[in-house]
C-alpha cells in the first residue's frame, strides 16, 4: 500500500501516514498536499463548532498555513491528526479573543433572538440543528458535527483526531442523545 491508500476500514495504514506526516516536515509541500486532503474536512468539522460559519473556509486555511510553517514543532510524526487538532482548536481559541471586542450587544438582543420565527427551509433546519449541535458540550459537539457534517467514519474520526475509537463512540452515542433531547425526538 501506498502512502495515499488506504485499509478497507478507511484508515491509512500508521507507517504510511507516518512517512507522509515525516516527508511533509521535511519540507516536501506534495506530501503537505496530502495531508491537507487527508485532513481539511476535521479542522472544517472543528471549526464549524467553535466559529461563525462564514468565518470557517478561511480558518481552514490559516490552521493549514500554521500547521506548515509549526510542523517543526511535531515531536511525534505518529500524533500528527491530534497535534492537527489541536492547532484547529487554538486558532478557534484566537478568532475568539480577537474578535470580543468587535462584538456590541445591546439590552434587547437576548429579546430579538427568542422572537425569531422557527425555521421553515431545509437550509434554516439545517442552521437549527447546527445551533443546537453547538450548544452541546465540547466532546460530542466536535464528534458529531466531524459524523454528521463532514461525513467521517468513527474510525476516521479516531485517526484524525488522536482519540480512541472507543471514545468516539462513546461521544457520538451521547452527543446523539443529547441532540435527540433537544429537538424532542425519542428515535
Amino acid at each position: 500500500m501506498g502512502a495515499g491508500e488506504v485499509t478497507a476500514a478507511g484508515v491509512p495504514e500508521q507507517g504510511d501516514l507516518v512517512s507522509l506526516v515525516a516527508s511533509a516536515r521535511e519540507g516536501d509541500r506534495a506530501a503537505f498536499g496530502r495531508l491537507y486532503e487527508r485532513y481539511a474536512r476535521m479542522v472544517h468539522g472543528i471549526l464549524l463548532g467553535r466559529v461563525p460559519i462564514g468565518e470557517v473556509e478561511d480558518l481552514v486555511q490559516d490552521v493549514f498555513v500554521r500547521a506548515m510553517r509549526q510542523m517543526h514543532t511535531l515531536r511525534d510524526v505518529s500524533c500528527f491528526g491530534g497535534w492537527l487538532a489541536t492547532v484547529a482548536r487554538n486558532r478557534a481559541n484566537d478568532y475568539h479573543r480577537r474578535s470580543v471586542e468587535l462584538v456590541e450587544f445591546t439590552e434587547d438582543s437576548p429579546k430579538e433572538a427568542r422572537e425569531k420565527p422557527r425555521s421553515t427551509t431545509p437550509e434554516d433546519d439545517g442552521a437549527t440543528i447546527l445551533a443546537l449541535i453547538r450548544g452541546l458540550p465540547e466532546a460530542y459537539r466536535e464528534t458529531l458535527i466531524l459524523r454528521l457534517v463532514e461525513g467521517l467514519t468513527g474510525p476516521e474520526i479516531a485517526e484524525r483526531t488522536g482519540l480512541t475509537a472507543g471514545s468516539v463512540r462513546v461521544n457520538l452515542h451521547r452527543g446523539m442523545h443529547m441532540l435527540r433531547e433537544k429537538l424532542g425526538t425519542t428515535v
